[in-house]
């Protein structure tokens, strides 16, 4: 069986973008620009007014003024030319306001008074305040130069993109169509939604309406092709009638399993290419997929990609958002395919988000933010677990689920919570009721515990989702089971250096309580992932406090993952349950005590029970292992004391021995000590221990001094 990534990937690798076609602006709504577009005019075309007030000439200063013109939207105003001594009255809005030649600035009307002399026709105003040359006025071309691109090829056009094109003229433009899209439900046992009374065997059709409207909100056009029945004529024919009705992409529901009456599968193949008819994932295994070469009555080809969708409602729905919601953008000419493709383009940049990790600094990008309205469907979020879920053993798993976003998602951060719909049973549609996400589970057979991170394909709008507290019926929670300890490994590209985060705790890894100091950890080390060399967190784990588990995980991760770096959070105290420096010492070749003096340093400023801390550090083969506090804030204070110097511990773990302090002298290159003269040493402890102004930046090859 074929991976969900290659399975995606061939899809993406057969999917043609159609040719562009010219449209009136309002069928352009949903499609993909295919040509840039320039302004033939600069926007505003004349000098305009930011703010109901007066023009004037700035060196006129505060005085009285009589007002030679009212200059409101149109032509009013025009050729009246502002002198020294007069003023002009304008307004701005919803329509620019022309700036009468000569005047040079605007005073706003709260900073005037209008003067009335019953005995005069003339008006006057008093000017109370001293402005200069430009305040609140807008220059020709301010917010549009003449012939700048204003939207280029390849943007998704929206409602905003088409009131862009009508300000710049433009209401034909090119762009690529979305495809037209073809529907049959096939079965013996369905029949049509509007059948009152059910016969022994039936069912309604669900999948065909469901398929339809989801294809309707991808702006693609649709064909229904109704029902079918489990015979193999019959089903040719109607495949042949949509082949020749011009589809661009076929959507079959049932009939790709194993059964001897399951025909379209082996159609598909008679007809093209069958390019995978399994894929490893839950729910949604016997989604098939082919490439169907259709010869038209006038001798032309055109290429036609059939999904065979299966029967069950829930797995249907979920390989469409998979499979053919990708393939709808290839057609369609989206540069960002798939929301399974890594590097998206969201609002704030979530870089490199595997299948089943997040990076944690994202939550520091957009800490204070509450981005509900701006996060697109289909779009790869980081979520925190409400509960703890059960993975399936053999099979990675779109967990049907319910997102929101929390100011405090549970981490003492903002961000979003998942929390499952229940049941997760494929034929049971009503787990796809209220969901907006489907979380990406590894196969693993444990379970993931509440508080942990994973990925989650964002399915609809998640701006309608309540952003309180959510109340789950009785079966919500029967799909959530007890917690254990999990591992769980991010999918990182170019990591420099590969941290690991080990979560210490019975409380967590019994699924009693969130893990609140991993996240932190994950946090602090990825936003100062510079400062470190490089350093990404690439895998997470939680377990009791037990010395074997947390040996076994410890061992694992420097000797076969060799990881660079290990942090353990929690059980350094002095309960019986606290072993994690008995556990850490059994594994370290090398002791590293200057790094716990640093820790214990920062932590003193905080509370004078630090010293109750038992926490080791050491190196195992080429891996730096250090034990922290389990508090989330004693994780940061620690961090924070060791980024100076971690970068040049791990370099020089690797061997590097020019990765010496920027201050410090080779033994070969140190001149003599005279008598008189300080010490080395003696000078290092002083410049350490009292305040003194910053060196000259010296030389460094790591490039951080």
């Amino acid at each position: 069986m074929l991976s969900v990534e290659d399975a995606l990937n061939i899809v993406k690798t057969v999917s043609p973008r159609l040719s562009p076609v010219i449209v009136p602006i309002h069928e352009a709504l949903g499609k993909v620009l295919a040509q840039d577009i320039r302004a033939p005019d600069p926007l505003p075309p004349f000098t305009a007014s930011v703010k109901d007030g007066y023009a004037v000439i700035a060196s006129d200063g505060p005085g009285e003024y009589p007002i030679i013109t009212e200059s409101r939207a149109g032509n009013d105003g025009v050729g009246v030319l502002v002198t020294p001594g007069t003023v002009a009255y304008v307004t701005t809005g919803v329509m620019l306001c022309p700036i009468p030649e000569g005047a040079d600035a605007v005073v706003q009307v709260e900073d005037s008074e209008l003067i009335t002399d019953p005995s005069s026709d003339s008006k006057r105003v008093r000017i109370f305040s001293r402005t200069c040359k430009g305040v609140d006025i807008r220059p020709v071309g301010c917010d549009i130069q003449k012939d700048a691109i204003v939207l280029k090829s390849g943007e998704l056009v929206g409602a905003s993109e088409i009131g862009l094109l009508a300000t710049v003229g433009v209401m034909m433009v090119k762009v690529y169509p979305t495809p037209t899209i073809a529907v049959l439900s096939t079965g013996d046992e369905l029949v049509e939604p509007t059948t009152e009374h059910l016969n022994r065997g039936q069912i309604r059709d669900s999948n065909r309406a469901m398929l339809l409207a989801a294809a309707v909100q991808q702006h693609c056009k649709v064909l229904d092709l109704g029902i079918a029945h489990d015979d193999e004529e019959e089903i040719q024919r109607i495949l042949d009638d949509a082949f020749s009705a011009g589809i661009n992409i076929l959507l079959t529901s049932g009939g790709v399993s194993m059964g001897d009456r399951d025909f379209v599968k082996p159609l598909l193949g008679k007809r093209g290419t069958l390019h995978f008819s399994k894929v490893n994932m839950k729910p949604g295994k016997p989604v098939t997929f082919a490439e169907i070469i259709f010869q038209s009555a006038d001798a032309t080809s055109k290429k036609i990609l059939a999904f065979g969708l299966p029967g069950n409602p829930v797995s249907s729905l979920v390989c469409f958002h998979v499979f053919v919601i990708p393939a709808i953008r290839c057609v369609a000419g989206w540069e960002n395919t798939s929301h399974l493709s890594r590097g998206l383009q969201t609002p704030w940049g979530l870089k490199n988000l595997g299948v089943h990790c997040v990076h944690q600094n994202y939550y520091l990008v957009i800490q204070g933010i509450r981005p509900v309205a701006g996060i697109e469907p289909r779009t790869v979020v980081p979520v925190r677990l409400g509960h703890s879920i059960k993975t399936d053993p053999t099979r990675p798993e779109f967990h049907r689920a319910i997102v929101r976003w929390r100011v405090n998602d549970g981490s003492g951060n903002p961000g979003f919570v998942a929390e499952s719909t229940g049941h997760q049973v494929s034929s049971r549609l009503l787990s796809m009721k209220s969901a907006n996400a489907l979380l990406e589970l590894p196969a693993s057979g444990n379970v993931i515990p509440a508080g942990n991170y994973v990925s989650a394909i964002i399915i609809s709008d998640i701006s309608s989702v309540s952003m309180g507290e959510h109340s789950f019926s009785s079966d919500s929670a029967s799909g959530l089971q007890g917690s254990v300890p999990q591992e769980i490994t991010f999918k990182c590209q170019d990591v420099v250096c590969r941290v690991a985060v080990l979560t210490v705790s019975d409380t967590v890894a019994s699924g009693a309580g969130p893990d609140r100091s991993g996240p932190r950890a994950i946090s602090v080390v990825n936003s100062s992932s510079e400062k470190l060399g490089g350093a990404r967190v690439v895998a997470t784990a939680v377990v009791p406090d037990d010395v074997s588990k947390i040996k076994e995980i410890l061992q694992k991760w420097s000797d076969v993952d060799k990881m660079d770096l290990i942090l353990t959070l929690g059980g350094t105290g002095f309960t019986p349950r606290d072993v994690t420096p008995e556990a850490t010492k059994e594994l370290i070749e090398r002791e590293t005590p200057g790094l716990l003096y640093v820790m214990m340093q920062e932590s003193l400023k905080v509370t004078p029970f630090a010293v109750l801390s038992r926490a080791t550090a050491g190196i195992r083969g080429s891996t730096l292992m250090i034990n922290m506090p389990g508090n989330p804030n004693a994780v940061a204070e620690c961090m924070e004391a060791l980024l100076p110097v971690l970068k040049h511990a791990l370099r020089q773990i690797k061997g590097d021995k020019r990765e010496k302090h920027p201050l410090h002298l080779p033994h070969h290159s140190q001149a003599a000590v005279l008598d008189g003269d300080d010490d080395t040493w003696d000078r290092s402890y002083k410049m350490a221990s009292h305040p003194h102004p910053p060196p000259p930046p010296p030389s460094c090859s790591c490039g951080t001094h």
